[in-house]
């Protein structure tokens, strides 16, 4: 078998933690920040987690990450 190759796009999306879950940023966070809340802004800087339901998926993409 061949080696699986990392997918690029999705290695520069997402890192994995300590404890092997993986981190993502948030979307809606490159212009257009007038019309959005101060509240909302704040909350965009952090990071989140990946779903259970997507993180099965995406694993998969970054396999070596």
């Amino acid at each position: 078998m061949p080696k699986m190759k990392t997918h690029r796009g999705a290695a520069k999306r997402f890192r994995k933690t300590g404890s092997g879950k993986l981190k993502r940023s948030h979307a809606n966070t490159s212009h257009l920040f007038v019309s959005k809340s101060p509240k909302s802004k704040r909350q965009l800087r952090h990071s989140g987690m990946v779903s259970p339901g997507d993180f099965k998926r995406i694993k998969q993409l970054v396999t070596y990450l």
